[in-house]
C-alpha cells in the first residue's frame, strides 16, 4: 500500500483563463492517481483527477451518490442534510434511482428527442426574433441562452409560461453557492408554493406531457410527483443555459473554430462534443461517499470518506486525449465526462445536445457577423455557481 505524505488539498477553483480548469489540477493529475484533499470544514476525503479513475469510481458499487453522506467541495451555507426527498432520483442510489428514473427515460431517448426537434427549433427562433429586437449589445444569456432550455422543459412538464421566471430565479439562487442562508429558504419556498399549486391541479387535470403521464401510470405519490417535477426542472434549466452560453462565448473567442464550423456545417455534431469536452461546466465535479472501507487507486478509502471527481480536468487527461487543452471541433476520440458516467450519467443528455445543436447553428446562422460587445477579459463569470458560465455575454454584429 502506498502511504500518503503529501498534505491534504483543498479543491482547486482559481482559473487562468476562463475556457480552462483551474491550474491546480494539472500537478495533482501528474502527481498521484488519486490525491488526499480536506473538505473546507477540515473533514479528511479525495479528489480525482485522472480520466481512467474517474470513471472507474463512478460506476463502482462500493461509492454512493445518495445525498445524506455528500459534503461540499467549496465553502457554502447551502447544506442538504438527510435523505434527499422522495422523488428527486438524482440524489438517490439503485433501487430507488433506478425506479424513478425508469419511469422518464422514455421521454429522453434519441428518438423522442428528434421528435421535440420542431419544437426546440420554434424556441430557438423566437428567442432569436428577441435578440434581434434587442439590437446590438444584447444580452444573450438574458435573452436566449438562458431562455431556451428553460422554455422547452416547461414545454415538456406543462409549466405555464407564466411561472417561468420565477422559477427560473429560484434555480438560479439555489445554484449559487455564495446564496444565504434566508436567500435559499425564500427560494425553497417558493419552488414549494409552485409545486403545491401545480402538481395537485395537473392531477386533477392531467394533460399530454410528462407530468400527465406519471399521473396517469398511477406509481408515484403526490409528494413523489412533486419531487421528480423539482427535479427535472432544476436539471433542465441551469446545466444547457450555461453550456449553451459558454459554447458561444468560447467560439468567439476562437475564431478559427468558429470559422471552420461555419465553412462545414457537418462538424456540428462533433463540435457540440467537443465543446462538452473542454469546457465541462460542472465545475465543481461529481462527489460520490464510500458505503464501506474500500481499496481504490492504491489507497484505501475508509467508510464515510467522501471522494471528488473534478470533471474538468479529467476531461483534459493526456492519459486520455491528444493535445488535451486544444479545442478542436473535428475532434472524434471522445468519451468525455462531461455528461457524467454510469447510471447516474445525465437523463436529459440527448435533449441537451439537440439544444445545443439547433442553438449553435441557428445562432451564427441567423447573426454570422456575431462578436463580443465588449472585451473578452471584462464578462463576467458565474465563478460562484455550481454550473460554470457566463453571468451575462453582452454581443454585437452587423445589421
Amino acid at each position: 500500500m502506498v502511504d500518503v505524505l503529501r498534505p491534504p488539498v483543498s479543491l482547486p477553483t482559481k482559473r487562468s483563463c476562463p475556457f480552462d480548469p483551474p491550474d491546480g489540477y494539472t500537478p495533482l493529475r501528474e502527481q498521484e492517481r488519486i490525491t488526499r484533499m480536506s473538505y473546507p470544514d477540515g473533514t479528511p476525503g479525495w479528489l480525482i483527477t485522472r480520466h481512467a479513475e474517474a470513471k472507474e469510481l463512478l460506476t463502482h458499487k462500493s461509492f454512493s451518490a445518495r445525498q445524506e453522506g455528500i459534503i461540499s467541495p467549496v465553502p457554502t451555507e447551502l447544506a442538504y442534510e438527510g435523505p434527499a426527498d422522495p422523488g428527486a432520483f438524482a440524489k438517490t442510489d439503485d433501487p430507488v434511482h433506478s425506479r424513478y428514473r425508469k419511469l422518464v427515460t422514455g421521454f429522453f431517448t434519441v428518438r423522442r428527442t428528434r421528435q421535440l426537434t420542431p419544437m426546440i427549433e420554434r424556441i430557438v427562433h423566437e428567442q432569436l426574433d428577441d435578440l434581434e429586437e434587442a439590437g446590438p449589445g444584447a444580452d444573450l444569456v438574458e435573452v436566449f441562452t438562458d431562455s431556451v432550455p428553460s422554455r422547452v422543459m416547461c414545454e415538456m412538464i406543462g409549466v405555464p409560461e407564466s411561472e417561468r421566471k420565477s422559477l427560473q430565479r429560484h434555480v438560479e439562487t439555489l445554484g449559487r453557492l455564495s446564496t444565504t442562508v434566508p436567500e435559499a429558504l425564500a427560494a425553497v419556498s417558493g419552488m414549494s408554493g409552485f409545486l403545491a399549486r401545480f402538481v395537485p391541479s395537473r392531477i386533477n387535470d392531467p394533460r399530454d406531457d410528462i407530468l400527465g403521464d406519471l399521473i396517469r401510470g398511477g406509481q408515484l405519490t403526490e409528494r413523489e410527483l412533486m419531487g421528480m417535477t423539482a427535479t427535472l426542472i432544476t436539471g433542465a434549466f441551469d446545466t444547457t443555459g450555461n453550456m449553451l452560453a459558454m459554447g458561444v462565448y468560447t467560439l468567439l473567442e476562437h475564431p478559427d473554430q468558429l470559422a471552420r464550423l461555419q465553412e462545414d456545417p457537418e462538424l456540428m455534431g462533433a463540435a457540440v462534443e467537443e465543446l462538452l469536452r473542454f469546457l465541462t461546466i460542472s465545475h465543481l465535479g461529481a462527489s460520490r461517499w464510500a458505503l464501506e472501507d474500500v481499496e481504490f487507486a492504491g489507497q484505501t478509502i475508509k467508510k464515510g470518506e467522501v471522494v471528488t471527481v473534478a470533471l474538468p480536468a479529467v476531461n483534459r487527461d493526456p492519459e486520455r486525449y491528444e493535445n488535451p487543452d486544444q479545442l478542436d471541433i473535428g475532434r472524434t476520440d471522445h468519451g468525455h465526462l462531461g455528461l457524467g458516467h454510469g447510471v447516474h450519467q445525465c437523463l436529459g443528455q440527448h435533449l441537451a445536445r439537440t439544444i445545443l445543436r439547433v442553438g449553435y447553428e441557428a445562432l451564427f446562422d441567423r447573426f454570422p457577423t456575431l462578436r463580443l460587445a465588449v472585451p473578452a477579459d471584462e464578462v463576467p463569470m458565474r465563478d460562484d455557481c455550481v454550473h460554470y458560465g457566463p453571468r451575462s455575454l453582452r454581443v454585437t454584429w452587423d445589421d
